[in-house]
């Protein structure tokens, strides 16, 4: 009989053995927590980021329900729309309902077949003006209120960006010194613009084509003008965000209320102060001959020193009664501003330049300063002209001396 030797296992194998199987299961116990651990976190910010989505749902949707009586230039207008009705609404604009007519200012929606009706179908005998961008007719709305209605020409290249630039700017500043736009109609080719309307026309009407019965413009008339002007340029350069230059500034753009007060329109010609590069706009040439600042009409270099040379013709006009360029007029003074500009700044000659139709009645103190000013804001180099902070601010006493007395 074979006996075999076998050799007991030592007495801590067991114990090991023990040991190993304990911390294998605690590491399986480790990595199970974590995973749950993992998957619970990954579960709140699911749950976290499904409820930031409704959040943001919701506040996008009481956004638009905010805005859907506010007018947004560049969502309301919908330029291939057709302005039928359907139901109770128009078919164009953000807006699926009918416009409430609560005169918001620059967002009231009309149709044309509204035009047509307010300008007893664009009669020539309701024309009150006619520019370079369109055709000013007198109307008058439903409600019977007098407003001017300009048909934007149709085949004009810069047709649409004027009707754009005018929707745009009027619908969001603000200011007294501003022709109001009460809206607009966009309706498949036709672009109009309706304004408040102004009982006095255009500056350059009375003053260069006065009618027959009525007075021409007295000194204290002129002066509160040309603050008018000055805190509507103002307004545009510094207190615009962003700033506008409006680059078209001229007598038939200054507007006159029943009461002579000046408003300044026509501002599809400008340009925002967005669109520098080094502090100057680089842009296609455009304006009025006469009324250019000579470093823009030479290098298409714009700025708000631009406006403020512009505004100093316009000045001019209203010390002088000429218009700016005139070649009807003896050799040296087919140019307002080569002619006036040596006898501004001298006390003697300056009353020589004075419009016949003020018929001396004006303080030659306050026609010395206004000259002054007037010199400053044509000088041929851009730097050396103010702003039109310090232009109004140089008119606003004189403007209150002159209604005191």
């Amino acid at each position: 009989m074979e006996l075999h030797n076998s050799t007991p296992p030592p007495p801590n194998h067991h114990i090991h053995t023990h040991i190993a199987l304990l911390t294998s299961n605690s590491f399986l116990i480790i990595i199970a927590s974590i995973i749950f651990i993992a998957v619970l976190l990954a579960l709140l910010l699911l749950i976290s980021m499904l409820h930031r989505l409704k959040t943001a749902r919701d506040t996008a949707a009481a956004t638009a329900a905010a805005q859907s009586t506010t007018f947004n230039p560049h969502i309301a207008i919908n330029f291939d729309s057709n302005p039928e009705f359907k139901g109770d609404g128009y078919l164009y604009g953000a807006n699926s309902g009918r416009i409430a007519r609560n005169r918001i200012r620059g967002g009231q929606v009309f149709t044309y077949k509204e035009m047509e009706l307010a300008t007893d179908n664009f009669n020539e005998a309701n024309v009150i003006g006619n520019g370079r961008f369109g055709i000013v007719y007198r109307g008058v709305l439903g409600d019977g209120a007098v407003v001017a209605i300009m048909m934007i020409h149709r085949d004009g290249k810069q047709r649409e960006r004027a009707f754009r630039m005018e929707v745009d700017l009027l619908s969001r500043l603000q200011s007294p010194c501003l022709v109001e736009l009460l809206g607009y109609c966009a309706d498949k080719h036709h672009r109009l613009l309706i304004f408040e309307f102004m009982h006095n026309g255009t500056l350059h009407h009375h003053l260069h084509n006065p009618d027959t019965e009525s007075q021409p413009l007295d000194w204290n008339t002129r002066l509160t003008i040309a603050l008018d002007c000055a805190k509507a340029l103002e307004f545009l350069h510094e207190h615009a965000v962003p700033s506008v230059i409006h680059r078209n500034f001229k007598s038939t753009n200054v507007l006159l209320d029943q009461d002579f007060r000046a408003k300044v329109s026509d501002f599809g010609s400008a340009k925002t102060g967005s669109d520098k590069i080094n502090g100057q706009i680089s842009t296609q040439f455009l304006g009025t001959t006469g009324y250019l600042a000579p470093e823009y009409a030479s290098t298409g270099k714009l700025t708000t020193k631009s406006d403020v040379y512009s505004y100093g013709v316009v000045l001019l006009e209203l010390l002088t009664g000429r218009v700016p360029v005139d070649i009807k007029r003896p050799q040296g003074e087919h140019v307002l501003v080569s002619w006036a500009l040596p006898k501004l700044t001298n006390r003697e000659k300056v009353e020589k330049i004075i419009d016949p139709a003020i018929q001396g009645k004006y303080s030659k103190k306050d026609l010395i300063q206004v000259a002054a000013i007037a010199a400053m804001c044509v000088q041929p180099e851009a730097d050396y002209r103010p702003l039109m902070t310090d232009v109004m601010q140089s008119l606003v006493p004189l403007v209150k001396n002159r209604s005191a007395s």
